[in-house]
C-alpha cells in the first residue's frame, strides 16, 4: 500500500512520504490563492475550489479564511455554506451533506496521533532528531440539513446525522444521531430537534 492508502484505510502512515507532501503544498498553496483572491472575485474562487475540493454540488459558499491540509478528501453535497476561519484537517474523507451551514472557527479533525511518544515519532536518529511523526485517520460524515455553531470542534471518525443541530463551542467526540440538537464539551444530546 502507498502511505497515502494506508491514510485513507486509517491505518499507521508517514506524513513525509513524498506523495502526500507533494498534495500537501499544493492545497496550501490553493488555499492561500483563495483567501487572497478579492471576495467578489466569483470565478476564481469557483476555479481554485474546483482544483482543491475533492468533490461538490451546487451553491458552496466559502468565506475566506479558510483552511485545509490536503483538500481533496473534502467533499459537500449541494447549497453549503462555510464561515469564516473554518480548518478542516482532512487526512481522511470529510463528506458534508446537503443544505450545511458552518458557523466561523469550526475545526473538523480527521486525524490524530499515537499516544505513545515513541509510536509516534519512532526512534530518534543519531543526531536526535525524529522522522515526521507517525499518524492516523478516521472519516467525518456530517448528513443533511445540520448546523455546526461557531468554535465547534468535530474529533475524528464522528458521523453527525441529518437534521442536527451542534451548538457553538461543542466538542463532539462521538456520533451524533439524526434529528436532535446537542452541545458541550463533550457534545451531548440536549432534546430532539423536531
Amino acid at each position: 500500500m502507498t502511505e497515502r492508502e494506508k491514510m485513507l484505510a486509517g491505518e499507521l502512515y508517514d506524513c513525509g512520504d513524498k506523495e502526500l507532501l507533494t498534495q500537501w503544498h499544493k492545497a496550501k498553496n490553493l488555499t492561500r490563492d483563495y483567501n487572497n483572491t478579492d471576495s467578489e472575485n466569483l470565478a476564481e474562487k469557483d476555479r481554485i475550489l474546483s482544483e482543491l475540493l475533492g468533490g461538490r454540488g451546487k451553491n458552496l459558499w466559502i468565506t475566506a479564511p479558510f483552511y485545509v491540509d490536503y483538500g481533496n478528501n473534502i467533499y459537500f453535497g449541494n447549497n453549503c455554506e462555510v464561515n469564516m476561519n473554518c480548518t478542516f484537517l482532512d487526512d481522511n474523507k470529510i463528506v458534508i451533506g446537503n443544505n450545511a451551514l458552518i458557523a466561523p472557527n469550526v475545526q473538523i479533525y480527521t486525524a490524530f496521533h499515537p499516544t505513545n511518544a515513541r509510536e509516534r515519532f519512532g526512534e530518534p536518529k543519531p543526531d536526535g532528531s525524529f522522522e515526521f511523526c507517525k499518524t492516523r485517520t478516521a472519516p467525518v460524515i456530517i448528513g443533511d440539513n445540520v448546523w455546526i455553531g461557531g468554535g465547534a470542534i468535530i474529533m475524528p471518525g464522528v458521523t453527525i446525522g441529518d437534521n442536527v443541530v451542534i451548538g457553538a463551542g461543542s466538542v463532539v467526540t462521538k456520533d451524533i444521531p439524526s434529528n436532535v440538537i446537542a452541545y458541550g464539551n463533550p457534545c451531548r444530546i440536549a432534546r430532539k430537534n423536531d
